[in-house]
């Protein structure tokens, strides 16, 4: 398994906004292979500022790699910059690779 996570600090008074771009976008994920699954999760608001990350698991590295190059990957990002006012800071890549499973 390979867990991509990016970490978002967004301005609280554009959550609402925020989570509409999200679930309104085709991510097109379900067409790629070695797509796993996709998480958004919400985390505290503290000084005017929401944390959120996406959580996409890959089959494994080749995999994601396979996805930022493709068309499906440049869809599922376009218009990605006119939502930059809802930031506070850009979002942070993080990548993990599966050491232990338990299932």
């Amino acid at each position: 398994m390979y867990l991509t996570m990016n970490r978002f600090r967004v301005n609280a008074d554009q959550t609402e906004a925020f989570e509409a771009v999200w679930k309104s976008r085709d991510s097109h994920l379900k067409t790629v292979d070695g797509f796993v699954s996709f998480h958004l999760m919400k985390g505290e608001e503290a000084d005017g500022v929401r944390l959120y990350a996406s959580h996409t698991m890959w089959r494994d590295h080749a995999a994601f790699e396979a996805w930022t190059k493709s068309e499906a990957f440049r869809a599922a990002h376009k218009g990605a910059k006119s939502s930059a006012d809802m930031y506070d800071g850009p979002p942070v890549l993080e990548v993990f690779e599966s050491v232990q499973e338990l299932s």
